[in-house]
């Protein structure tokens, strides 16, 4: 099976270990990760503003630099639940039929991690040993969009060495939502702090996403307010290995 990984945008300017991440686990699990160096943004920003025409070069690129592809792996709920589900809206919007034909097909092959690991490799157990404590955030694209449902916690629960907690009202937003926290920066700040408590409520040592995005907000909160708590990419648990730096 040829795996491309889609680093995206965000993760590349900010999260890079987390793309390393990914490559060290699959690889860890006899899989080679080819990174398409043409690879950009997946149009997102645009399409949430209202600039969906000037998301559609980025759609085109997409389809074109990741068709030859078994799988496209994505350490982002996010930008897996653009592909899969307003890629093709955005094709068929311009009346171009080859390229909505193109997109539908790549679509397909796009997968958030988990999804990769749990529905396509068939995996939960991957050799990863965290030997912390551990709560885990459900995104909402991850959760309402792409409903990847318990497939991380599986996967968190097979981690040797792990203290998983459950997050208290887990399934509410964080309050980021890309624009809307520049947006509504008064609701965000609400939501952010009502995450924020019931994170500190587990007293966790790490906070668990797999959205990088929503791991930068409510890490932000949680340092400001000098919790001690740190946040890590599913990815970075999954891949860490008994004798790994602490």
């Amino acid at each position: 099976m040829r795996i491309a990984l889609f680093i995206t945008c965000f993760n590349d300017t900010m999260y890079p270990n987390t793309g390393k991440a990914v490559t060290k686990l699959l690889e860890r699990l006899g899989h080679t990760v080819h990174f398409p160096q043409a690879q950009t943004c997946c149009g997102q920003m645009h399409f949430n503003t209202g600039y969906r025409h000037e998301a559609l070069p980025l759609v085109r690129r997409f389809a074109d630099v990741f068709a030859r592809y078994d799988a496209v792996v994505t350490p982002s709920g996010s930008c897996a639940g653009m592909i899969r589900e307003h890629h093709g809206t955005l094709a068929r919007s311009c009346g171009d039929a080859h390229l909505a034909a193109s997109v539908e097909t790549v679509a397909q092959r796009v997968y958030e991690l988990s999804e990769l690991l749990v529905d396509v490799l068939g995996v939960t157990d991957v050799g990863a040993y965290f030997p912390h404590r551990v709560t885990y955030h459900p995104t909402c694209h991850s959760l309402r969009m792409l409903r990847v449902g318990d497939r991380p916690l599986q996967l968190l629960r097979a981690v040797k060495g792990i203290d998983l907690v459950e997050l208290p009202e887990a399934d509410s937003c964080c309050g980021f939502g890309g624009t809307f926290a520049l947006k509504n920066p008064d609701v965000s700040s609400a939501m952010l702090a009502d995450k924020v408590r019931n994170v500190a409520q587990t007293r966790a040592e790490v906070l668990c996403a797999g959205d990088n995005s929503c791991l930068m907000h409510i890490g932000g909160g949680l340092g400001r307010l000098r919790t001690g708590v740190g946040t890590l990419h599913l990815a970075e648990i999954l891949a860490a290995t008994q004798g790994d730096p602490a």
